[in-house]
């Protein structure tokens, strides 16, 4: 896939893949003679295994002010990866891949999401409506690239194998020696709370691990970008608000996998669709923004007395609330 985008960009451009024992391991020890071998402009696979790179390239970035020249991937969040933000701060366009969005499914470029009525009622003309067995039928396949395009056929082995050995592969990387078994106990408890407040004690108390190693661990998830979070909205009016974010997966597959729904029916129809569907709806909309180069601002609310909004965008000086529910019938939101 990498190849080919280099192919689309229509000039020579080196590759290199950090997979590569023998280049990681120049990469690491003499990062002039790396870049002597590997000349820019270039794409660097999996560079969060050699940040030693990063000073060399802001020093050839500062000589040569060619913007470009270096195209950088990796399995981990460039921002929360460690000496980026002082090598590279000013210097760098972060895009965050994440699993398929529903518009790159449709291969459709509708953009990011938005609440302008005119747009909307535009989208609607060319978009027919979805039904809810649709819906989480998209839910339950998720947005992995090799499950959509069905090059792997057999959605349980894939998940298995992608949690076995690329997620604690990097697990690994991030944290040194870790119990795999505690480690798959713990996603798993994550999993199930989906689309609800962060809860590190009953997620510890789940796995038989310490709330410090689950503040850790979930750290590690947010950088490997399989979870992110929405964080309550508050200003100075609002003093009775909640502190604590809500927790979602990019990849509802995941999810339904991680919490054993044998089929998308089985998932629309338990006790978690409504988790489920918010997932998806909030995350989709996350990556709509993401897939354009544009920073959300997404927020949920819920004061002390438990009245709670889903979703706040807030654009313009403007917050725009957003009630998501699994129903036939909606109902108006009631003034809070």
């Amino acid at each position: 896939m990498l190849q080919k985008l280099i192919e689309l960009e229509g000039h020579s451009r080196n590759y290199v893949s950090l997979d590569d024992l023998n280049d990681r391991a120049l990469a690491k020890s003499d990062p002039a003679m790396f870049f002597q071998i590997h000349q820019p402009p270039i794409l660097i696979d999996e560079v969060q295994y050699a940040p030693e790179l990063f000073t060399y390239i802001k020093i050839y970035v500062d000589k040569d002010q060619r913007a470009g020249d270096f195209w950088m991937t990796g399995s981990q969040l460039f921002k929360l990866m460690d000496g980026v933000q002082e090598s590279l701060a000013g210097r760098v366009a972060l895009l965050h891949l994440s699993p398929l969005s529903q518009q790159e499914i449709c291969s459709r470029q509708d953009g990011a999401f938005t609440l302008n009525i005119n747009v909307l009622a535009d989208r609607q003309k060319t978009i027919p409506p979805t039904s809810a067995p649709e819906i989480f039928e998209r839910i339950f396949l998720g947005g992995m690239p090799a499950l959509v395009s069905k090059k792997y056929q057999e959605r349980n082995i894939f998940y298995s194998g992608y949690i076995n050995t690329y997620l604690e592969r990097d697990v690994k990387d991030l944290s040194g020696s870790i119990d795999s078994l505690k480690f798959l106990n713990f996603i798993t408890a994550v999993a199930a709370r989906a689309s609800q407040m962060v809860n590190y004690k009953g997620i510890a108390d789940d796995c038989d691990i310490d709330q410090t190693t689950a503040k850790s661990w979930l750290r590690i998830l947010e950088t490997l970008g399989i979870i992110f979070y929405l964080h309550p909205y508050s200003n100075n009016v609002l003093k009775r608000t909640v502190k604590t974010p809500k927790l979602y997966f990019y990849d509802t597959g995941l999810v339904c996998y991680l919490t054993k729904w044998s089929s998308a029916e089985t998932a629309m129809n338990g006790a978690t669709n409504g988790a489920l569907l918010e997932n998806y709806t909030v995350s989709e909309i996350q990556k709509s923004y993401q897939n354009v180069g544009k920073e959300p601002y997404l927020y949920y609310y819920r004061d002390k007395e438990a009245k709670e909004i889903d979703l706040l965008m807030e654009g313009d000086g403007q917050l725009f609330p957003i009630e998501i529910k699994k129903t036939a019938t909606p109902e108006l939101i009631k003034k809070i």
